[in-house]
């Protein structure tokens, strides 16, 4: 994929990424979840290298980048075939609302571990009966007593949180009440795993991934006052801090494993050879890839907007440009992986080639953490200034 627009750094770290993620590869990732194992090698040597905290603050032991770089490592793992997943959950979301928003006990306590892969941190937000709807959310937080020392409790539900079971502390999306209004507000809470009443139960899942999936039972966990991230009314705005890199790594996950997926089937057709040319000199075979590349060039080119502009401290221009590039790679992963198997035929379904299990993970891109439609609720509404449905 073409890298010209790239600053000589970004080009330089995208290929030292990129030869850290072939010395492990597909082969390691699928070893990893059929032995039910967890990453921790991969993540460890990348942590070292520094290539998990590229995006947090120098002072707290990290790169003092941002989206744009943190992106790009996520991507070329990808693209060698072994993704880390919890680099959307960890640095991306956790540290950077950390990083913006935490007191300074919180950032000295949590950043540098983030940084150096030594701590991992999930997100909760995602409830049973919410889906998508965040002002559905239910999981509440109430003081224990008056004043700003009071401890919170914490009651609610969660599920589809990934990598529970190896993460130090969980970020949870609650709500409090506004003493004023009376009215329900977004907050966020670091819950440690071990915490009283903080229960966790698997998701049996046909997706294979190292990560599992839970759903939390949180039962009037109690949380010291200085659990809660940030000021207590800047909710929905530090949320928001979460998600818009959620969304942007989310898209760098999907073009990665498509650009897996589209370079397997690539070697495939220049070299399988059934009449007298290989099966990529015919255009049957060669035009669905070429348009499989362009879909993902052009995702990645709206995912680099993305990213700068998140980066440049534009919230709202990042929004819009974040759920598009989003859609587009999830699109744009879906579209190739299936494209792969086509052009590998039986092979395509084989252990021996690795691409049939992208079929069900390729899906990820485009449900997970926004669905592709509520995507196209954000944009009819906030963009084209389309009247709401709902």
């Amino acid at each position: 994929m073409s890298t010209a627009l790239e600053t000589e750094e970004h080009q330089a770290l995208r290929a030292a990424v990129a030869a850290l993620g072939k010395r492990y590869g597909r082969d390691y990732m699928t070893t990893v979840i059929r032995e039910g194992s967890h990453t921790g090698e991969l993540w460890a040597e990348a942590a070292k290298l520094g290539y998990l905290g590229v995006n947090l603050p120098e002072e707290y032991g990290g790169g003092g980048g941002g989206m744009a770089e943190l992106s790009i490592v996520l991507e070329e793992l990808g693209a060698a075939g072994s993704p880390l997943l919890m680099m959307i959950v960890s640095p991306a979301i956790c540290g950077t609302v950390i990083a913006r928003f935490g007191t300074d006990e919180q950032k000295q306590k949590w950043l540098p571990g983030l940084a150096d892969g030594s701590l991992t941190m999930a997100f909760g937000i995602t409830e049973p009966d919410a889906g998508s709807n965040s002002h559905r959310i239910t999981t509440t937080a109430r003081r224990d007593g008056t004043g700003p020392d009071a401890d919170w409790l914490l009651t609610g539900r969660k599920v589809f949180v990934s990598g529970v079971d190896i993460a130090d502390a969980t970020l949870i999306v609650g709500r409090t009440e506004d003493a004023r209004s009376g009215n329900l507000k977004p907050c966020l809470f670091i819950v440690p795993r071990e915490a009283p009443g903080f229960g966790r139960n698997q998701i049996d899942m046909e997706l294979h991934a190292p990560e599992k999936q839970f759903e939390l039972v949180l039962d009037d966990v109690r949380l010291p006052a200085d659990a809660l991230v940030g000021d207590e009314d800047a909710g929905l705005l530090q949320l928001f801090a979460g998600l818009n890199p959620e969304r942007i790594m989310t898209a760098a996950f999907g073009i990665g494993m498509g650009r897996f997926a589209l370079s397997k089937a690539v070697e495939y057709a220049r070299t399988r050879q059934v009449w007298k040319a290989p099966i990529g000199s015919h255009q049957a075979i060669a035009h669905p890839l070429a348009t499989a590349h362009i879909d993902l060039e052009l995702s990645r080119l709206m995912m680099q907007k993305a990213a700068r502009l998140y980066d440049a401290g534009d919230d709202v221009g990042a929004g819009e440009a974040a759920n598009m590039a989003k859609y587009a790679a999830g699109e744009a992963c879906v579209k190739a992986v299936d494209q792969a198997v086509h052009t590998l035929g039986g092979n395509g379904l084989t252990r021996e080639y690795g691409l049939a299990s992208l079929i069900t993970a390729s899906r990820v891109a485009r449900i997970a953490p926004v669905s592709r439609e509520m995507i196209l609720n954000y944009v009819s509404h906030q963009t084209l200034g389309l009247p709401k449905s709902y």
